[in-house]
């Protein structure tokens, strides 16, 4: 292997697919980037061994192709105390990389290409579908944070991906909260679905930002290929069946509370301070027009409430909840104003939906569960 490169045209590379590799691999090779140089094309391919990345190079300059699999944090740290300029890259015959620059040259040890696992392949029956990159990070954005850490049930350590023909759902939940969000211009007759795990989606939320194309996922039973531009992100699905989230959406919530967004997170977080350390409830009494939000912790004899005006349609209803969990949500939705629907009875859990008309309302709600007052 032979070829010439901009230090900083490769080491974006690198920077790119090394957001998949683990502290602690399973195994030593996974310490490697994979280099492979073919037909003017460097690929660069790092992996956990449940996610692999790849990008895509153009290489103007190549004498001689190859592939090594060589140390990651070494080959990076030595392009990053390199100033921007040409570098010559050649492997010798004692299995090092020398690496030659104007002024000197390093030496870096590589390993066999072929010790590297083999990339994934999708089986016979899989599926397809592309979306905008924009509108894939959002589906992230608005659900990651709402993934659990369970060990009995893995299916809820993800981002439930549900396609149909009324949509793809995005679906998140830690068993407290529960997000949706549909994309309703991305449909399949034939419905699919997978559930992808919460550190894969972490990834590509963090390089979608730089992506203007679409993206094309196909899938299968064990892996999701995300295709765009020169790169492709490999990430092994979570096995099992995910909850009938539908099912969960109580349909009596027929009182109605409508309320600035902004407004309501920061009453919430100022009530809060005084809440029991120990379970961070609070309380929300509503009624004819005002919202009381409240909290105590005995403990400490601390109290605070606060008073808030707001539209409403309903009966009085008096419902408690943990704060954090409440302040999540507020958090992560982007609406100007909110509509909390909330029931009668005792133990139903709230819907929190946007209020602010024709603007993706019915896209993005979420589902509070609340706690049981004293």
């Amino acid at each position: 292997m032979k070829f010439i490169a901009s230090s900083a045209q490769l080491l974006s590379g690198l920077n790119s697919v090394s957001k998949v590799l683990a502290s602690k691999p399973a195994l030593a090779i996974l310490d490697d980037f994979l280099l492979v140089l073919k037909d003017n094309v460097l690929t660069i391919t790092a992996s956990n061994g449940e996610t692999t990345m790849k990008t895509g190079i153009h290489i103007d300059k190549v004498y001689e192709s190859g592939e090594i699999a060589i140390p990651a944090r070494l080959f990076s740290e030595s392009l990053k105390s390199l100033p921007d300029q040409p570098l010559t890259f050649a492997t010798d015959s004692g299995s090092s990389l020398i690496i030659t620059w104007a002024s000197g040259a390093s030496k870096i040890p590589y390993h066999n290409a072929e010790d590297y696992p083999a990339m994934p392949v999708l089986g016979d029956e899989s599926n397809s579908f592309s979306i905008s990159a924009e509108s894939l990070l959002n589906g992230i954005n608005d659900t990651l944070y709402a993934t659990a850490e369970e060990e009995l049930r893995p299916v809820m350590n993800g981002i439930f991906f549900d396609l149909g023909p009324d949509g793809l759902a995005l679906v998140a939940s830690d068993l407290h909260k529960l997000i949706y969000c549909t994309l309703k211009d991305i449909t399949s007759d034939v419905p699919s679905s997978f559930v992808l795990h919460k550190k894969p989606a972490a990834v590509l939320k963090s390089i979608l930002t730089k992506v203007d194309e679409d993206v094309t996922i196909s899938y299968d039973k064990r892996n999701a290929f995300f295709k765009f531009a020169d790169t492709l992100l490999v990430c092994r699905l979570i096995d099992g069946n995910y909850p009938a989230y539908k099912t969960v959406f109580p349909k009596d919530n027929r009182n109605e509370l409508i309320i600035g967004r902004s407004e309501l997170l920061s009453a919430v977080k100022r009530v809060a301070v005084c809440s029991s350390q120990a379970t961070s409830h609070i309380v929300l009494k509503v009624a004819d027009g005002e919202l009381m939000i409240s909290a105590e912790d005995t403990s400490f004899s601390t109290s605070a409430y606060e008073r808030l005006t707001c539209e409403y349609k309903g009966n009085p209803v008096e419902i408690g909840f943990k704060a954090p969990y409440l302040a999540e949500i507020l958090s992560n939705f982007y609406f100007d104003n909110i509509c909390i629907k909330l029931a009668d009875s005792y133990g139903t859990a709230a819907i929190i939906v946007s209020a602010d008309g024709n603007n993706g309302a019915d896209d993005l709600s979420a589902l509070l569960m609340p706690i049981m007052l004293q």
